[in-house]
């Protein structure tokens, strides 16, 4: 498609619209980011190739999307209850076994498949997505320590393999990542006490009433200012979007997430940025290059089984087995690296897709497994 216009834009919004007409079909239980990759696919390198991902100002508003999708999921981790916090200690020991697990599994199938990413598929299989599990999690009404548990232990693993993740893809550059992340963390602590002392002072709240009486969106504006400061600063490092994003949804909801600023958020990333992001994803990828590479999809296949074993651990450790196929549910991490890999040539061909493909399968298992957690929930706790 010639330039990038108004007539992209359509385009690509009525594309998004995949995902939420096929979850309007009860039958097919598809979650929307599964559509909307699929959607992104037919338009994209592996199928008609109508629209351009390399071009600056599709790939610029996917970045956006894709911090506002990670701000989003950070807000939703539930770090201010104090019953979750309790239970800290048990889900990181979890979240620590299930890594080991991972790590041996890593090193296997970068054997077997000779790719010598080792640490990358680790990485992978440990991590959990906040973004998939605790949207099913409300859902489906589960409640009950058990389940405040596993949320505590999503959140560990979610934030863990967000830093982990660009020390993962590209040992060669651990200490550049390392220095980048330590500084997206800096500015995050320094914006937390910020925030915190507004909160305490009242100015924060005198700027949200000013904002609302006079319909202003001050707090959105503000948000996205940080927003894109952090992001600019990760860019900067060569540190993923992603961790700009997540650290800076854990510190809003930290302090306090007003609810007009959450609609405000889920409007302008569900309606359109999101969307658009997870098209620009799924149309970059070269899923024929599975095809081309065949061991690849043995290597998807492996790394979605792989993580759901990985996350079984914890059943040795007394948690459910629903609860703990549930946790292995992926998301942000592996389009990170799928995203991280393709721009920068990190991957080899086929990779990308084999990394999604994983992905998708513990989105699968999550699914099945949160239908049977919730059929065991007693009556009493629904």
């Amino acid at each position: 498609m010639a330039g990038f216009g108004f007539h992209t834009l359509a385009l690509l919004v009525v594309i998004g619209m995949v995902g939420p007409l096929l979850t309007a079909v009860p039958r097919l239980a598809i979650p929307v980011i599964i559509g909307e990759l699929v959607a992104g696919m037919l338009v994209g390198r592996t199928g008609f190739d109508v629209v351009d991902t390399t071009d600056p100002t599709f790939k610029l508003l996917a970045d956006i999307g894709f911090a506002l999708v990670m701000f989003v999921v950070g807000t939703h981790v539930p770090v201010r209850d104090s019953t979750l916090r309790a239970g800290v200690g048990k889900a990181a020991l979890r979240a620590v076994a299930v890594g080991v697990v991972a790590a041996v599994l890593g090193v296997a199938m970068a054997y077997v498949f000779g790719t010598g990413h080792a640490l990358l598929y680790a990485v992978l299989m440990a991590s959990s997505s906040a973004a998939v599990a605790l949207p099913i999690i409300d859902a489906l009404k589960l409640n009950g320590p058990p389940v405040l548990s596993v949320k505590a232990q999503i959140a560990i693993a979610d934030a863990a393999c967000i830093v982990a993740l660009p020390l993962a893809i590209a040992p060669g550059r651990a200490l550049q990542a390392a220095l980048g992340a330590l500084a997206i963390a800096v500015c995050t602590v320094a914006i937390f006490f910020v925030l915190r002392h507004f909160e305490h002072n009242g100015t924060r709240k005198k700027v949200r009433e000013y904002s609302k009486r006079h319909e202003l969106a001050l707090e959105l504006r503000l948000s996205l200012i940080l927003l894109f400061a952090l992001s600019a600063l990760a860019l900067r490092t060569h540190v993923s979007v992603m961790l700009a994003g997540f650290a800076l949804g854990l510190v809003v909801n930290g302090i306090g997430e007003p609810k007009r600023l959450a609609r405000q958020l889920l409007g302008i990333t569900e309606g359109f940025f999101g969307p658009l992001f997870f098209v620009w994803l799924g149309a970059s990828l070269q899923v024929r290059e599975l095809g081309e590479h065949p061991e690849f999809i043995g290597l998807g296949v492996a790394l979605g089984i792989g993580a759901v074993i990985a996350h079984g651990t914890g059943r040795l450790l007394g948690q459910p087995l629903p609860l703990a196929a549930l946790s292995a549910a992926q998301l942000g991490v592996p389009v990170a690296a799928a995203t991280l890999g393709t721009e920068e040539g990190l991957l080899s061909p086929g990779e990308p897709a084999a990394l999604i493909l994983g992905a998708l399968i513990t989105i699968t298992v999550t699914s099945v497994a949160g239908s049977v957690a919730r059929r065991r929930q007693p009556a009493a706790a629904q």
